[in-house]
């Protein structure tokens, strides 16, 4: 039995798990509800670590059996760009006066890693945006 074929037997099973956990929660009084769906959440995070777990497994499965020269390149290059990014943040071109006064704990290296998160996720959002044209300008002229 492949690995593939296991993992959707898992998935199925732990679907039907939750379903018979979401019908006991709506069957329930709210006072169960409530006890329930604490103990849910443990349920909840043993599943997400399941999965976690098995999205690593197949990540490594497949850069070995795939073109690792090229993984390496592409997660080299989103690297770079998370690092050009945090290196290009400032962090002091907010105004934290407010947030302290609200009693939150917000610095400049909370600023620094947000402005550098937008900063990555506009690079990124660019580059996936120019590939998608791209492609479709190559598509059209190839007809």
């Amino acid at each position: 039995m492949g690995l593939h074929k296991i993992l959707k037997i898992v998935a199925f099973a732990l679907a039907i798990i939750g379903a018979i956990f979401v019908l006991l929660i709506i069957a329930g009084d709210d006072e169960s509800a409530l006890s329930m769906s604490g103990n849910l959440l443990y349920v909840a995070y043993a599943v997400l670590g399941i999965v976690l777990a098995l999205v690593v497994i197949f990540v490594i499965k497949g850069l070995f059996a795939g073109d690792i020269k090229k993984t390496l390149l592409t997660v080299g290059a989103f690297a770079a760009v998370i690092f050009i990014s945090y290196a290009v943040s400032s962090g002091t071109d907010l105004d934290l006066k407010p947030f302290t006064d609200k009693g939150m704990d917000i610095d400049e290296g909370t600023s620094k890693t947000v402005g550098a998160g937008l900063y990555a996720f506009y690079a990124l959002a660019v580059v996936a945006i120019g590939s998608m044209l791209l492609g479709g300008v190559k598509k059209i002229l190839n007809k």
